[in-house]
């Protein structure tokens, strides 16, 4: 059985980790967590890190010993020079309390690009882990709403470029204004994406750690996060009574279940599939020609099924070549830095101006 970390950092990371314990915990009513033990299909330990202690405090269901106060105040107000700052400041006492937990296989780092704790802390928190454990570091990094703000705009592009540049494991990216595609008002959208999301770190985790007909395992993962540029998404197709297995295998690379907007077949490097069902749902045949045609456009495709109650569902795993919607990003986080710095200087300069009317004069009492 593999030994898994599951580290959630700022206010994103500490939610989606929270609905991660939520479905552990399973439909066990409001007390579950009080009384039952959390059904993880692996031996997981997780801890949620925050310099905001009131973040902290509004998770429902991640235990008070897995939750972690980093002291500064009330957070680093979006600020990431001093989240840098304030993480290396209590890096011994943070490495410390994830030692206490053992050695690990595998370690889910999860952050928003875009706030002042988790976007700060995640670079730095996983080049630590990458010297101190032998396992890969995978960083699950959400991206903004792109009209939150300029600010958050260039956490993303600085975040997201440090993630990558370390090399510890590979990032698999949530787009928030990709999802943004799921009704009601800001907070139901924001709870659909944060169990959305943690759905898929858990059917991922029960693969690795699950006997197959077809065997994929953390040494495939470890591949398929190498492929291209290191940077992928996560898919998801749940078959319906009319559908074939071959429809959902290749539902899952549909744009509507994917975390992040990608186009697979033109862009996509290297895949992992894992497809769960009954066995009379999964012919064996079918699957692997599939999966062999699916090698011939979107490269080196591994393969999972796993023998479970139900209709078939597919999680797809995939890393990318080239990422379009990121440049994308990137180009509307710059002209938001030169919006901001052409505004600032302008303001100084409406400021000076005015201080110059006093230049000769003094205070006269």
């Amino acid at each position: 059985m593999l030994n898994i970390l599951i580290l959630g950092l700022g206010q994103c990371g500490n939610r989606i980790l929270d609905a991660i314990n939520r479905e552990a915990f399973g439909s066990g009513g409001t007390f579950a967590k009080y009384y039952s033990r959390q059904k993880f299909p692996a031996s997981v330990k997780t801890i949620a890190i925050n310099t905001a202690i009131n973040d902290l405090k509004e998770l429902d269901d991640t235990l008070a010993k897995d939750r972690l106060h980093v002291p500064h105040l009330h957070g680093v107000g979006a600020n990431r020079i001093i989240g840098q700052k304030v993480f290396k400041e209590n890096k011994e006492m943070i490495m410390g309390e994830i030692d206490k937990r053992g050695s690990f296989d595998l370690i889910f780092v999860i952050t928003s690009t875009a706030g002042g704790s988790g976007s700060s802390f995640a670079p730095l928190l996983a080049k630590e882990l990458k010297q101190t454990y032998n396992a890969p570091i995978i960083s699950i990094a959400v991206l903004p709403f792109r009209e939150e703000g300029s600010i958050f705009l260039q956490n993303t592009a600085f975040c997201l470029r440090e993630l990558v540049e370390m090399d510890a494991g590979g990032v698999l990216l949530v787009d928030n204004q990709y999802l943004k595609k799921y009704a009601g008002d800001i907070k139901s959208a924001y709870d659909s994406i944060n169990t959305t999301t943690a759905r898929r770190i858990l059917f991922l985790i029960e693969a690795l750690n699950s006997e197959m007909l077809m065997v994929t395992d953390l040494g495939d993962l470890k591949t398929v996060m190498n492929g291209g540029i290191g940077v992928g998404t996560m898919g998801f197709y749940e078959a319906s009574k009319e559908g074939t297995i071959k429809s959902a295998i290749l539902g899952s690379f549909k744009p509507s279940g994917l975390l992040f907007p990608a186009n697979v077949y033109e862009d996509g490097a290297r895949a992992m599939l894992v497809i769960k069902g009954n066995k009379k749902f999964l012919d064996l045949d079918l699957i692997t020609k599939t999966v062999e045609e699916l090698s011939r456009e979107v490269g080196q495709v591994f393969k999972g099924v796993l023998i479970k109650k139900g209709r078939p569902k597919v999680l797809s795993l995939f890393t990318l070549n080239s990422v379009p919607e990121l440049e994308k990003l990137y180009a509307i986080a710059a002209d938001a830095i030169r919006f901001e710095m052409d505004k600032k200087e302008q303001s100084k300069k409406r400021l000076d101006d005015a201080f110059s009317h006093i230049e000769d004069l003094e205070p006269i009492y």
